[in-house]
């Protein structure tokens, strides 16, 4: 719950930026006609409402589990996350570059740019409030690993999500500033629409990661090798247990984790014995890792476990023509 209230306040702090920093960039378009300035608006307006809707997943995924979703409803943040880079992908990118391409085919000089740059300096101030709040949190959860590890490691795309929406806004408000700024110095308007180009594409390559994330996710992820190592020793320690072969876990949602073990048992248990054992374990892993909402144990020998698993890497190998 503590990771789910630091993604909300990250959220909250993008959505009261965005929304005042997209009616402010829409007033100054209006205003002075920069495509550079409809591009950040139409920006900043999609990010608002990427934020409404992550909000509007993890609020779908606390659903408790029910008889048509046994396993909770954890993926809707992962669906929506996907949504969420579709949309800046096709608004945000899609709008700008046509913006882009609509203003260097009929440039219009760009009138009263001292709007502009109040705005831009102002969008600038708070989205750059924004950021930090989403960059302190993302580094208190990434922990020692590095920026893009953290995020292709991490199983809550909320935090990581409005980070890159928020870089990104940054990164297309400097270019913004160039455009408008060029254009008015060199006299060419074009420089205005090529900067909305610029805006595009930024938008465009971080809806694609975050879109190969999220995918990621929604096919279904493993927990991190401490979670997997963690769920082994608990296991092995139980005085029934000879060994476990394997674990395997995949997540439906950030905290939400379903594991299955291949366990032998010592040869002298029993099968109401095995089942005994099998609540100690249960017992002790709702105790130190909460996060694993269910458990399956399957009593196989070590031989039919890497039998197993070597049929699924050689099903997973490219077939030879």
């Amino acid at each position: 719950m503590a990771a789910h209230s630091g993604s909300k306040k990250v959220i909250y702090a993008a959505l009261a930026g965005n929304l005042l920093i997209a009616l402010t960039k829409f007033a100054a378009a209006f205003v002075t006609g920069s495509s550079a300035m409809l591009s950040e608006g139409v920006h900043s307006l999609v990010d608002t409402g990427n934020g409404l809707l992550l909000l509007y997943g993890m609020h779908r995924a606390a659903r408790p589990a029910d008889l048509t979703h046994p396993f909770g409803h954890g993926r809707e943040l992962y669906f929506w996350s996907f949504i969420v880079a579709l949309l800046v992908f096709a608004l945000g990118a899609g709008v700008s570059f046509y913006e882009g391409v609509l203003h260097i085919l009929s440039p219009e000089p760009v009138t009263n740019p001292m709007v502009n740059y109040v705005v831009l300096a102002l969008s600038f101030l708070f989205e750059g409030g924004s950021w930090v709040v989403a960059l302190k949190e993302f580094r208190r959860n990434k922990g020692r690993l590095g920026y893009i590890q953290a995020v292709r490691q991490s199983k809550d795309p909320s935090v990581y999500t409005v980070l890159f929406e928020d870089s990104a806004a940054l990164l297309g408000l400097a270019i913004a500033f160039v455009g408008v700024f060029s254009a008015q110095m060199l006299d060419i308007p074009e420089l205005d629409g090529a900067a909305s180009l610029g805006i595009a594409a930024i938008l465009g390559a971080t809806a694609i990661f975050l879109a190969r994330e999220a995918k990621g996710l929604l096919m279904g992820e493993p927990a991190l090798p401490d979670v997997q190592a963690a769920v082994r020793r608990l296991a092995e320690q139980d005085p029934d247990v000879q060994r476990v072969n394997g674990v395997l876990t995949v997540h439906l949602g950030p905290e939400e984790i379903v594991t299955a073990l291949s366990v032998e048992f010592e040869d002298r248990v029993t099968a109401p014995e095995i089942e005994t054992c099998v609540e100690r374990i249960e017992e002790r892993l709702r105790k130190e890792k909460p996060e694993i909402v269910a458990l399956f144990v399957k009593p196989q020998t070590k031989r039919a476990w890497l039998e197993r698993r070597g049929e699924i890497i050689q099903e997973g190998q490219p077939k030879k023509e």
